[in-house]
């Protein structure tokens, strides 16, 4: 089937199931004709930015399937709200989801300490979570039995990186990440994969999120002498401490994971982000082969939603939650999407979905790509 026909054919297939029963509408978030799904992550200030675009490409696959009649005469209805990343307001909103909006299962979350922190809500609710953003490898297991992450684990992305520096001939290397407990680890995710290959990075430099570190950040990555930085940080923030260790005499490489947007560090850096490369988990959203892609384009276009990887990422997980519930079927219960998930393997957009292993994570996926000083993306 070719990708342009998945919405239409999911809509299709479940509309075409009758009428519902009483006891199928009484499941909490599912009526007769709506589902609702809940989301919480950080939508304010500069780590809220990309999160929006993130989150306005999931828009683009659930307003389409609504725009077509929904699934099983049900329209999809997302409710967002902001936890400024604070575990506690987090944990605070997956209640309020549950209780006051009546939310069916979870999408697109974001952050580490707040995915972990709702592990026991989650549990005890029985509510599904599909497509988490910038959740750690930890997170994740902390949550297993209740999300399901498609992007690639955060080790992949070290371990990825790290091979490609070694592989031209970089050893020194140092990491600069979020100081939370998600970019704690994911410095350790750095380290490991270097101890692998036995090497100790040349810096290890924790960033607060409100860009308060950002000079001091930069400099002590320029007195590492480190030949490349990997950075786990959102926002503007990497844009930020790559000026920072050029303004302190600094001549590192600059390696991106994937949380690092590179149009919003390319308006920061400008003629120098030539050299940036950021390790991508979704395939390029500007291919011309795959009909899904073009799909996406054509409906960003026509939305006005930014195209990229953070549109692109928010739109293919919105199609796995799509094709989870259509799967499903008119039956939808929160422990039948559970059985759906647990069996289910897709390709999406030229890109193999699997969760029918003992992780919890769906896609291997990861590509380099480097970025332009106009922000645009090379392969």
């Amino acid at each position: 089937m070719h990708r342009r026909n998945f919405i239409a054919a999911s809509a299709a297939a479940v509309a075409s199931l009758g009428p519902l029963s009483s006891v199928h509408a009484a499941e909490s978030g599912v009526s007769d004709s709506e589902i609702v799904l809940g989301h919480t992550g950080i939508l304010s200030g500069s780590l809220g930015a990309p999160i929006k675009v993130v989150m306005a490409g999931a828009g683009l696959a659930f307003d389409t399937v609504n725009a077509q009649g929904g699934l099983a005469g049900r329209k999809i209805r997302l409710v967002s709200l902001d936890d400024e990343l604070v575990p506690e307001k987090a944990v605070a909103n997956y209640e309020k989801l549950l209780g006051e909006h009546r939310a069916f299962a979870f999408f697109g979350c974001v952050g580490s300490g707040t995915t972990a922190a709702a592990a026991k809500v989650l549990n005890q609710s029985g509510a599904p979570m599909v497509g988490g953003y910038a959740v750690s490898d930890s997170a994740r297991e902390k949550v297993a039995g209740s999300g399901y992450f498609v992007r690639a684990t955060f080790a992949r992305e070290a371990q990825a990186l790290v091979q490609h520096l070694t592989t031209i001939g970089v050893s020194r290397i140092a990491v600069a990440y979020l100081d939370n407990p998600g970019g704690a680890e994911v410095a350790k995710l750095v380290d490991t994969a270097l101890t692998a290959l036995q090497l100790k990075p040349a810096a290890a430099v924790p960033v607060k999120g409100d860009g308060s570190t950002n000079e001091s950040a930069g400099k002590t990555l320029a007195d590492s002498k480190a030949q490349a930085v990997i950075m786990y940080l959102g926002g503007g923030i990497g844009g930020e401490v790559m000026k920072s260790a050029w303004a302190a005499g600094g001549r590192q490489m600059f390696y991106g994971m994937s949380i690092v947007p590179g149009d919003v560090t390319a308006r920061l850096v400008g003629d120098k982000t030539s050299g940036l490369a950021i390790s991508q988990i979704v395939p390029y959203p500007w291919s011309e082969v795959d009909a899904g892609t073009k799909e996406y384009r054509q409906l960003a276009e026509r939305a006005k939603v930014d195209i990229g990887y953070l549109s692109y990422e928010g739109y293919v997980n919105a199609m796995v939650m799509i094709e989870a519930l259509r799967r499903t079927g008119r039956d939808l219960t929160r422990a039948r999407l559970h059985a759906t998930l647990k069996t289910m393997k897709l390709r999406v957009s030229n890109m193999e979905v699997d969760f029918t292993g003992a992780s919890n994570t769906g896609s291997r996926f990861i590509e380099m790509v480097r970025v332009t000083k106009e922000g645009k993306f090379l392969r």
